[in-house]
C-alpha cells in the first residue's frame, strides 16, 4: 500500500499534463477499433479484439451493466502484448457480514492478450487472449479472436471458451485430442483464488462472438454492433441475468484526445455507461528549458572550486574531484540531472575545454554512484570541440569516443577535491492507498520531509518523516484469511496509528570489491514496518545483458506508532536475484529465489520494459509454498509504472516517480521494502541508450 513520495506528483501531474499538451494525442493512429471494452483491453463491448495500441499506452476505465461495475488498467508493453487487471464490484452480492459488512462483493483478475498475426492486406489481425486468469476464475474465458479493417468498419470474429463461451453454440473442438476438453472444470482457480486455472484452459464448450465497429463522419463517434458468447445463464455466484438477446449495440464518444466516453444497450434489456481515459506514455515529453550550454568562446572560472560549481549547475555533476595527468584531465563524479550520460558530458566538454591549457587533449569522465566506480567515458578533446562547433563534425567525434569499465586509482596532479560530507533534504505530500480487499477504498494524505547527510562518498545517513493530513483509515477493520504470520496485514494499524511518524532512519554503506563486484550494508528502522540490518552483494559485468545478486536481512516488527519501539516478531529473509536484459523489445527480467518476511520460501518474477523517454511499464508475481496458508489469492502480483520527473517538467531531472497496482495487502509473498538496491545504484554499469541519444545531446 505505501507508494514512493511522488505518487501524489504523479496523481497531481499526469492528468495536467497530458491536457496541457495536445501534441502527445496528436500522433496517436486512428481510432477505429482501438476503444477499451468494458472489462478493460482494447475490444468492442463484452467481447475483446485482436487489435493492440500503440507500445506504451495506458488505460483506466470504468464501466456499469448492472449488476456489475468494472474497474481496470490496461497496458501495452511491447507490440505484441497487452495486458492488464480489473474489479468487478458485484452490486447484488455481499462480502458477507463476517467479513465486511454490507459492502459489495469484488472479485479480482488479470488479462493478457497476445498477438499472432499482423493484419496484411489479405489477412485479419489474429491473437490469442486469457481473462481472469490469474483471480478466482469466476469470469474466467479463453479466446482466439481476428479482426479485419474495410475503410470505415472494423469488423472482429471470435472463438471463445469459458465466460465468453457459456452460450455454447458448439462443443469443444479440442474434444479429438483428449475428451478432457470437452468438459470445463468448476473452481480451477482453487479455494482462495489466485492460481492460474491452466487445468480450465480452452476446455467446454465454445461460442462464436464477434461485432463490428463503424467510424461515422462525425470523426469524435464510433458505433458498435456486438453478438456475445455468453447467455447469462451460469453467472458467477448464482447470480444469472436475463437475457433477452445475445446482440449488443453501442457508442464511443472521444470526449478529447484522451478521456472518452461510451454507451450501449446490451443482453437487450440492460443499459451500459462507461468512461476510458488513456494515453501513450512512451510519448510523454515536456519541452526542456533548461539552463543553455557554454559556448565554447566562454570565459575561464577563476579557480578549479568555480568549475566544479559550473559542471555541477551546467552539466548536472556533482564533482568529486578533478585531476591532470600528463595530456589527460579526468573528472570524477555523479550525474545529478540528465537521465543520459551523453548530454551531461556535451555540456561539461565545453566548460573543461574553457578551463584547461592546451596541452589537455583526453577529456575522461569517471562515473560513480555513492562511491562505487561504474565506467570511464573517453573523449578526444579536438574531435569534441569540433563537433560542438559544427554538426558536420559530429561523427569523427563519435568514432573516437569509447568507454571502459576496469578503472585504475586515478594518479596525476590533484586539481580539485570535494569536501565529502554533505547535508540535502526536501519535503512535499504523499499518499498511501490501498484498493481491492473488503474494506473497500483506503488512502491517506500526508507530507514528508526527508533529509541525508553523508559522512564519506560510501556512506550515509537517510531519515524520513511522515504527518497524516486526511485519511479515511476508520474504515479499516481488515481480517486476515491466512495462517501465516501477520507481516503485512497489519497495514491500516501503522496508518492509522501515527499522525506522525518515522518511515525511515538508517545509515548505509556501499563498498567496490572488484571491477565487476559490489556490496552494500545497511541498519536502522528500514521502512514503515521493520528495523534490522542486512547486506547485499552484486556481480554486474560492465554493459553485460546479465547481474546475479544475492540480499540476506534480519529484520524485527516496528510499532504501529512508528516510532522507536519494536513488536515481538523477528524474521530472517533475502533472496538470490538474476536480472537479464533480454533483447526482446527492451524487456528486463528478473527473478528472485528465497525467503520472505512470513518464512515462506518462492520466487519472484518481475518482468518490465522501459521506453527511450525513460518510463517504465512492469508486472511481477509471486509464488510461494504456503499453499492454503497463503490466503486469498494463493500468490501476490503486481502491475507497476516508474516514470521520470522531467516528463512533467520543464527542466531536466534523474528523479522519478512510482505508482503500483496491487490487488491486495497479503502475508504471503511480503518482501522487505529495501530504500537502496545494487541494481538501481550501478544502473550506468550498461551503456543503455547512450549511443541512441548521442545527437540529443548537443541540445
Amino acid at each position: 500500500m505505501r507508494q514512493p513520495t511522488f505518487h501524489f506528483l504523479l496523481f497531481t501531474f499526469l492528468p495536467l499534463t497530458v491536457a496541457a499538451a495536445p501534441a502527445l494525442g496528436a500522433g496517436s493512429p486512428e481510432r477505429l477499433g482501438l476503444g477499451q471494452s468494458d472489462f478493460g483491453g482494447v475490444g468492442l463491448m463484452q467481447t475483446p479484439s485482436a487489435r493492440m495500441s500503440e507500445p506504451g499506452h495506458f488505460a483506466a476505465s470504468w464501466s456499469r451493466t448492472a449488476p456489475y461495475r468494472r474497474y481496470s488498467v490496461f497496458v501495452q508493453p511491447t507490440e505484441w502484448l497487452e495486458a492488464g487487471f480489473r474489479y468487478v464490484s458485484v452490486e447484488n452480492r455481499l462480502f458477507g457480514p463476517s467479513i465486511a459488512g454490507e459492502r459489495d462483493y469484488l472479485d479480482k483478475g488479470i488479462d493478457a492478450k497476445f498477438r499472432l498475426r499482423e493484419e496484411s492486406r489479405y489477412w485479419p489481425q489474429l491473437a490469442v487472449g486469457l481473462r481472469d486468469a490469474g483471480g478466482t476464475t469466476q469470469f474466467g474465458a479463453e479466446y482466439l479472436v481476428a479482426s479485419k479493417r474495410w475503410y470505415d468498419l472494423d469488423v472482429t470474429l471470435g472463438l471463445g471458451w469459458g465466460y465468453l463461451g457459456n452460450a455454447g453454440d458448439v462443443g469443444s473442438p479440442l474434444g479429438w485430442l483428449d475428451e478432457r476438453f470437452d468438459e470445463r472444470p468448476a473452481d480451477a482457480g482453487g479455494d482462495q483464488g489466485g492460481e492460474f486455472a491452466l487445468d480450465q484452459l480452452f476446455r467446454g464448450p465454445m461460442a462464436f462472438f464477434g461485432g463490428v465497429e463503424y467510424q461515422t463522419p462525425w470523426e469524435p463517434l464510433v458505433l458498435q454492433l456486438e453478438v456475445e458468447g455468453n447467455d447469462y445463464a451460469s453467472e458467477p455466484q448464482r447470480n444469472d441475468q436475463a437475457q433477452n438477446s445475445r446482440i449488443n449495440l453501442g457508442a464511443r464518444y472521444r470526449l478529447t484526445d484522451n478521456i472518452e466516453l461510451r454507451a450501449g444497450w446490451q443482453r437487450g434489456n440492460t443499459a451500459m455507461a462507461g468512461v476510458s481515459f488513456s494515453t501513450n506514455l512512451a510519448g510523454l515529453a515536456q519541452v526542456k528549458r533548461d539552463p543553455p550550454p557554454q559556448p565554447l568562446d566562454a570565459s575561464p572560472e577563476a579557480d578549479w572550486p568555480a568549475v566544479a560549481s559550473r559542471l555541477r549547475d551546467n552539466a548536472g555533476i556533482l564533482v568529486r574531484e578533478i585531476r591532470q595527468q600528463g595530456d589527460d584531465l579526468t573528472v570524477t563524479g555523479e550525474a545529478t540531472t540528465y537521465r543520459n550520460l551523453a548530454k551531461s558530458e556535451a555540456r561539461a566538454g565545453r566548460i573543461l575545454d574553457a578551463n584547461t591549457e592546451e596541452a589537455v587533449e583526453t577529456f575522461r569522465y569517471r562515473w560513480q554512484n555513492r562511491g562505487l566506480d561504474l565506467r570511464e567515458d573517453v573523449h578526444d578533446r579536438a574531435a569534441f570541440t569540433a563537433a560542438a562547433a559544427s554538426s558536420e563534425q559530429a561523427d569523427n567525434h563519435r568514432y573516437g569516443l569509447y568507454a571502459h569499465a576496469h578503472l585504475d586509482k586515478p594518479g596525476g596532479e590533484l586539481l580539485y577535491q570535494a569536501e565529502p560530507r554533505r547535508f540535502s533534504w526536501q519535503a512535499g505530500p504523499a499518499i498511501e492507498q490501498n484498493f481491492g480487499g473488503p474494506d473497500g477504498y483506503l488512502y491517506r494524505l500526508s507530507a514528508y520531509a526527508a533529509a541525508e547527510v553523508t559522512t564519506d562518498p560510501n556512506g550515509w545517513f537517510s531519515g524520513s518523516l511522515t504527518a497524516t493530513l486526511a485519511d479515511n483509515l476508520d474504515d479499516y477493520d481488515y481480517i486476515a484469511d491466512s495462517d501465516l504470520p501477520r507481516v503485512r496485514t497489519y497495514l491500516g494499524d501503522y496508518l492509522a496509528d501515527a499522525d506522525v511518524g518515522i518511515s525511515n532512519l538508517q545509515y548505509t554503506r556501499t563498498a567496490q570489491l572488484g571491477d565487476d563486484w559490489y556490496a552494500m550494508g545497511y541498519a536502522g528502522l528500514l521502512e514503515m514496518m521493520y528495523a534490522g540490518a542486512g547486506g547485499e552483494l552484486l556481480y554486474r559485468p560492465f554493459n553485460s545483458p546479465l547481474a546475479l545478486g544475492a540480499d540476506l536481512n534480519w529484520v524485527r516488527q516496528r510499532e504501529f506508532d512508528q516510532q522507536f519501539g519494536l513488536r515481538d516478531y523477528d524474521a530472517w529473509t533475502g533472496h538470490l536475484s538474476a536480472y537479464l536484459e533480454t533483447g526482446i523489445e527492451d524487456v528486463l527480467a528478473k527473478i528472485s529465489v528465497g525467503r520472505y518476511l512470513a518464512g515462506d520460501v518462492g520466487t519472484t518474477l518481475d518482468l518490465s520494459r522501459e521506453f527511450d523517454n525513460g518510463v517504465r511499464i512492469g508486472a511481477w508475481a509471486t509464488f510461494t509454498d504456503a499453499g492454503d496458508a497463503f490466503g486469498e489469492g494463493s500468490f501476490d502480483k503486481a502491475l507497476y509504472l516508474s516514470i521520470p520527473l522531467d516528463a512533467f517538467f520543464v527542466r531536466s531531472s534523474r528523479n522519478r516517480a512510482s505508482i503500483a497496482w496491487q490487488p491486495l495487502t497479503r502475508d504471503g509473498g511480503a518482501r522487505l521494502n529495501r530504500r537502496y538496491q545494487l541494481y538501481d545504484l550501478t544502473e550506468e554499469r550498461d551503456l543503455g541508450r547512450y549511443w541512441d541519444d548521442y545527437d540529443r545531446s548537443w541540445e
